[in-house]
């Protein structure tokens, strides 16, 4: 049990420029889970399929970089040295945001390519010709055989209307955006789904609160928790709405975030923002607090201390990449000899065509 792990028997040190700091006395039964321990699993199973080829039949992913955010360029770096880890091809490609049309078409026409993923933001807000943002348009350009991060249109359509293969069959599941799955994988592995309820009912009962709800981790996030049983509080910075599957409904005149979040069993922090900050104390006993922020949306210490039962994830970047390694895999099997692609309209499926 958590409670009998032995950095819940004695304080934890902590270290500041050399000296020592106060000594963080855990709340009884809070833990603090690393990336690395929920990762650990997957990368396991990520080498073993991969070591299973030969080098010519391995994955291949090739990432766009068309902007110069240092934040972009680091992930790119920490995608390659992760892949090569792995014994997976990776390649970056850096092009001027005004190629990236021409380039994302030619990647998707190369058969030697099974995935393609861009680096936002590239236009940022800038309208697009073909309606919404730039960025918008360059996500519904990647092929749905190539898109490893999940976010073309036809599979934000499957994720939100709770579709979960591409085909008629069954037999090649869709996939879904990296980091709302990797949020998944950790509520897995800490236990919050209930594996004794059928797939798409686990999070039956929970309550789930994420702060934030942008288009590429917020919102789907949302959608996944709450396809699969839970009732999910979408807060955002003027609004708050409460998911069930398959509806949005504007949650109660009187709800606030801080009423919303006392009753949560799981509470997903992400505002890019260092200047936001949840307070602890709302968070309650035995909750799950995932931060997936590259800023800390909550003090750590403070929460560790103060509630009992607590866990804290403070980052899911090498989960992240071990779904965006899966998604990869993923592709290549589901589309693996199939240079083209027949549209079931009627039942909103695909199934590979066989080349002639």
């Amino acid at each position: 049990r958590a409670s009998e792990c032995p950095s819940h028997r004695r304080p934890v040190r902590s270290f500041l420029r050399g000296s020592m700091a106060a000594e963080l006395v855990f709340a009884p039964g809070a833990r603090k889970v690393t990336a690395d321990e929920v990762a650990q699993p997957f990368i396991k199973e990520i080498e073993e399929a991969t070591s299973a080829l030969s080098s010519s039949a391995r994955p291949k992913l090739v990432g766009f970089l068309a902007n110069s955010d240092p934040a972009a360029a680091k992930y790119a770096q920490w995608t390659g040295k992760t892949f090569q880890r792995d014994g997976m091809n990776f390649e970056l490609r850096q092009v001027e945001p005004d190629e990236l049309d021409r380039a994302l078409e030619e990647a998707n026409a190369d058969t030697s390519v099974h995935g393609i993923m861009i680096y936002y933001p590239v236009f940022g807000t800038r309208p697009s010709f073909h309606g919404g943002s730039y960025d918008d348009a360059l996500r519904d350009t990647v092929s749905l055989a190539k898109d490893v991060e999940g976010m073309n249109h036809f599979y934000r359509r499957t994720m939100y209307r709770n579709q979960r293969f591409v085909d008629s069959e069954q037999a090649r599941k869709c996939v879904l955006p990296c980091t709302p799955l990797a949020v998944v994988k950790v509520l897995e592995h800490l236990g919050a789904y209930d594996d004794q309820h059928p797939v798409g009912n686990r999070m039956s009962g929970k309550v789930v609160t994420v702060v934030n709800r942008s288009e590429v981790v917020g919102r789907p996030l949302a959608a996944m928790l709450a396809n699969d049983g839970a009732t999910v509080y979408s807060v955002d910075i003027d609004s708050t709405y409460v998911f069930r599957r398959g509806k949005v409904e504007p949650v109660p005149a009187e709800a606030t975030t801080e009423s919303c979040v006392r009753q949560s069993d799981v509470v997903v922090l992400a505002v890019p923002s260092d200047k936001y900050k949840m307070d602890p104390s709302w968070v309650k006993e035995g909750a799950i607090v995932v931060n997936v922020a590259s800023h800390k949306n909550i003090d750590e210490n403070a929460l560790l201390s103060t509630r009992p039962g607590v866990r804290y994830v403070p980052a899911v970047g090498k989960i992240t990449i071990a779904m965006l390694e899966r998604n990869l895999i993923r592709l290549q099997q589901n589309f693996k000899g199939s240079g083209r692609l027949v549209w079931d309209s009627s039942i909103g499926c695909v199934a590979p065509a066989p080349d002639h």
